[in-house]
């Protein structure tokens, strides 16, 4: 075996084993006719059937108040499909043969009688893992999560303990603050084991995000380097170029803060700071993520408006586009102040990170959409090169893309050819896209197939939610009867307002522009 053989040879996990196979099931999807059923939720099971993996007997049920034949629904998803596949066009042998296991079940979520109905439905299918394995994908507003889960329960179709099991997804937000939070996770286990709740984060089920902990951890030359010792700051960055659009209601209630900070960015930031878990197994690392989450430092009032900036974008231009102001937007009250930014700076009080500040800022109608985490390292001794060099000598940077560009670049500075010592910051990069050359699946492909086989190590367990809405609760009541300020507005299509650039400047830091698509 030659040195080439050696590494394209794939590495065998000690830790870990292949996945086990998905179990025959019954998925269960309330909320059949909605938005993310025919975006998002269809199109994804359809591809795990293309790649074959799917069990190798299934029943996908959608329940919804409409009337509909199993037929007409059939026919609605696959014009959906049209638009919402990743891989086009689509395969209609392959569709057929999924769209057999597709069944409709008409019904109220409020009237018991649907879920014997139900019941009768699934029965139907036999009395093996058809009927007794059971997946209820709960694509419907929070406020119905309780009704739903003890109707199913009264029904027969779940419960806490049995040969078989029965699973529960639910999508965010989960609560609207931490009192909700926890009223709403106590309606959730009233009828079902915490380990049977998989609480959705699509944005955990992206690639790049899981490499997170690979890159980390089996790396020992960066592994070294992720402390307080050699980082001096790191940057999160979420933005995104569209506008609130006709999310306006929701984002009357939600804001930037609820809607994007208290799970994404906070998963993200636990991901990329928690230390290494005993093992790759799901509550080892979803206990290491709590740990950190717990290690925020908690922010008082005076401190929510030195460290928290808020920001609402007025008319401005995108990509050569007219955009209006969020106050103008549908469903907007005329005088708002809701923040469509927010920008954040915390510190982590555990040995690791101690003293290292983390700048976390997501935001609404921005120049480019595009995530990133920014590594920045401490600089070296201004005593060989920066007399000659000055501000060109730049501080080495790791940045790890989530999307789009999905790859992982590293900044360090070299000499430019030539007589003079002259400096320049040059980028060692990584695709993913030119490296593996293959597919990278939806993220709800993934949580979808681990829901199945009942991995919850991407899905959030009740107090890793619990402990982000407190740090988001502190914030919120710094802001409590305080409204924006002229240096918290910002144009749509600039980086956001001056109070967020000014945020960093205290301290000598500036925001990096993201590397994506504009």
């Amino acid at each position: 075996m030659t040195d080439l053989d050696l590494v394209n040879e794939p590495m065998i996990c000690r830790l870990g084993e292949s996945r086990k196979p998905a179990e025959p099931c019954s998925i269960v999807i309330f909320g059949a006719s909605g938005d993310l059923t025919a975006r998002k939720l269809i199109p994804a099971l359809y591809h795990l059937f293309k790649e074959k993996q799917m069990p190798v007997a299934f029943r996908v049920v959608g329940f919804a108040r409409r009337e509909k034949t199993d037929e007409s629904w059939r026919q609605e998803l696959r014009i959906a499909l049209d638009q919402f596949s990743r891989t086009k066009p689509v395969d209609e042998t392959v569709w057929r043969e999924f769209a057999a296991n597709l069944v409709y079940c008409q019904g109220d979520l409020t009237d018991a009688g649907a879920y014997q109905k139900l019941e009768c439905l699934l029965t139907g299918f036999g009395s093996g893992p058809l009927r007794e394995n059971l997946l209820f994908y709960l694509a419907i507003s929070p406020s119905q999560f309780g009704e739903v889960v003890e109707h199913v329960h009264r029904a027969g179709l779940l419960n806490k303990d049995g040969a078989a099991w029965q699973r529960i997804v639910v999508e965010k937000p989960f609560g609207h603050d931490l009192n909700s939070a926890h009223a709403l996770n106590n309606e959730l286990t009233r009828f079902a084991h915490e380990r049977q709740v998989f609480r959705i984060d699509h944005y955990l089920g992206k690639e790049t995000v899981q490499n997170i902990l690979m890159f980390r951890f089996s790396n020992s030359i960066f592994e070294r380097l992720w402390n307080r010792e050699s980082v001096d700051h790191v940057q999160i960055t979420v933005s995104e170029k569209l506008g609130v659009g006709g999310r306006g209601g929701y984002y009357e209630e939600a804001g930037a803060l609820r809607d994007m900070v208290q799970n994404h960015m906070l998963q993200v930031l636990a991901l990329i700071t928690m230390e290494p878990p005993v093992s790759l197994e799901a509550e080892a690392i979803r206990d290491e993520k709590v740990k950190l989450l717990k290690s925020i430092r908690p922010l008082r009032s005076d401190e929510v408006l030195r460290q928290v900036v808020r920001g609402q974008y007025f008319a401005g231009m995108v990509g050569g586009e007219s955009r209006p102001g969020y106050r103008q937007e549908i469903k907007v009250r005329p005088d708002s102040h809701v923040e469509t930014f927010v920008a954040l700076k915390l510190f982590i009080d555990n040995w690791r990170w101690s003293g290292v500040p983390f700048y976390l800022r997501t935001g609404k109608n921005l120049p480019m959409s595009a995530s990133e985490v920014r590594i920045q390292f401490r600089s070296t001794p201004n005593v060989l090169f920066a007399a000659q060099c000055g501000e060109r000598l730049d501080s080495n940077a790791l940045t790890l893309r989530l999307q789009p560009n999905e790859g992982i670049s590293l900044r360090f500075n070299g000499k430019v050819p030539g007589t003079s010592l002259a400096v320049r910051p040059v980028r060692m990069h990584f695709s993913y896209d030119s490296e593996f050359g293959a597919y990278t699946p939806e993220a709800y492909e993934r949580l979808l197939l681990e829901a199945m086989v009942g991995d919850a190590t991407l899905f959030i367990r009740r107090d890793e939610v619990e402990t982000a809405w407190q740090i988001v609760d502190s914030i919120r009541a710094g802001w409590e009867g305080k409204a924006l300020t002229n240096r918290e507005f910002y144009a749509a299509g600039t980086w956001g307002p001056i109070a967020a650039e000014e945020l960093l400047a205290r301290a000598g830091h500036a925001w990096h522009e993201p590397q994506g698509r504009k």
